[in-house]
């Protein structure tokens, strides 16, 4: 079951892994335009944002970001009796698995490519907000990924047959002038 929670900005989805299982699922069929939060050296869950078209990483909202930070904060066995915490997030595309890792465990290709904000502190009329909106739910990650991926695929195809008829249709009026 993956669990949802409705952002302040609709446009945006949030979900998190229930259990270090449910993220090694999560890890292996996040869609290249997710970014991934976790609570910088401790255990946490790992919450998941997914963009919507045209925004990139650096343009997520101050508060999307502030919700994202407080789902993992409060998703932390440790970090949640912190003061603060620090929260790493980049690219899903960022993450790098290998076998040796244990379930769950993540590095990341670029170091470069990992954000993070430092002092993060419960804001519990955040917390209280979005666990109104929380719901679990069962998902087929691997068919959401194919069907993400297909759709990505058409829309390339279409761009690229879009792209290649207009510059034949240039080419050809000029070939006739």
């Amino acid at each position: 079951m993956v669990i949802f929670f409705k952002s302040i900005d609709p446009n945006f989805i949030i979900y998190v892994g229930k259990d270090k299982y449910e993220n090694e699922e999560l890890i292996k069929y996040a869609f290249p335009i997710d970014v991934w939060f976790h609570v910088e050296d401790m255990s946490s869950a790992h919450v998941y944002l997914r963009l919507p078209e045209g925004i990139t990483i650096d343009k997520i909202p101050d508060d999307v970001l502030e919700e994202c930070f407080q789902i993992v904060k409060d998703n932390s066995r440790d970090g949640r009796k912190k003061d603060k915490v620090s929260v790493c997030y980049t690219l899903w595309e960022n993450l790098k698995k290998t076998a040796s890792m244990e379930v769950g465990e993540v590095g990341f290709k670029k170091q470069d490519d990992v954000r993070v904000a430092h002092g993060i502190v419960k804001n519990h009329d955040v917390l209280k907000r979005l666990n109104k909106t929380k719901e679990e739910r069962d998902v087929n990650l691997e068919s959401e990924k194919d069907s993400f991926n297909l759709e990505l695929s058409n829309k390339k195809k279409k761009f690229y047959e879009e792209t290649v008829n207009h510059k034949l249709y240039n080419n050809l009026l000029i070939f006739n002038k």
